[in-house]
């Protein structure tokens, strides 16, 4: 039974709420219909994390709209691909609300969080990939994860990974974002026991094809352990790293 059933109950009993105002307040599960979208209320109890909002297509107004329905029902916002004109609008409701300006994100909890025990390691292979490395620690963080995070140590100078192997073996789930070859993902594989979940990106010259060489060579990776995400999914990334940190 979902937590909002549960407080409905518990003020029925109370006395605190009518019949007629428990029903109106249950009234939107399991989705609330806002016409242009139906906002999934039940999302954080099937999956344990609320709906996000994808924001790229959307106007503001729309975002705006699905926004207020997920904080009052689950009390947790994130918005993927966005900008900080959402963001000025959503503020003005939600003054502790946050934006990542590198990753395009908004993040946004009115509840406490237990963190979890392990810590995620995010790390790119160039300064390039940063604004997908934003982006998953944004939704790891949101989810109650520790993050570290490992910049610019690519494979065309491997010693620089080689002199953290410390932090590497402290993880207990790595992310590797990398575009040009994707080569870092399978060599960090290789040099640990722990889950890696490869992000191949869009960024490089013309024959990495925006992102499809990067993706070929992690899902092609020789070293077991490798998951492999979308191009630029960090979300992605980030959400399936915390399920694996729980």
């Amino acid at each position: 039974m979902s937590e909002k059933i549960l407080r409905v109950v518990s003020d029925l009993r109370a006395g605190r709420v009518s019949v007629k105002g428990a029903l109106e307040r249950l009234k939107d599960l399991p989705y609330k219909d806002l016409g242009f979208a139906k906002v999934d209320n039940h999302r954080s109890l099937r999956k344990g994390f609320p709906e996000v909002i994808f924001g790229k297509g959307k106007t503001a107004d729309q975002i705006i709209k699905i926004a207020r329905k997920i904080i009052s029902h689950d009390g947790l916002l994130l918005v993927t691909r966005t900008d900080k004109k959402v963001f000025l609008k959503l503020k003005k409701l939600y003054p502790e609300i946050r934006f990542n300006a590198s990753a395009g994100i908004i993040s946004y909890r009115n509840r406490p969080v237990t963190l979890k025990k392990g810590t995620v390691l995010v790390i790119t292979a160039g300064t390039a990939d940063l604004p997908i490395a934003e982006e998953a620690r944004a939704t790891l963080e949101l989810m109650g994860n520790r993050v570290e995070m490992l910049c610019d140590v690519g494979v065309a100078g491997l010693h620089r990974i080689l002199d953290k192997m410390d932090l590497l073996r402290s993880a207990r789930v790595i992310i590797v974002i990398a575009g040009m070859e994707g080569a870092l993902a399978s060599v960090v594989s290789g040099l640990v026991s722990r889950a890696v979940i490869a992000v191949p990106t869009s960024i490089g010259y013309g024959a990495s094809f925006g992102g499809i060489a990067p993706l070929l060579t992690m899902m092609n990776c020789c070293s077991p352990g490798v998951a492999v995400v979308n191009i630029d999914n960090g979300f992605g990334a980030g959400y399936f790293a915390s399920l694996i940190n729980s």
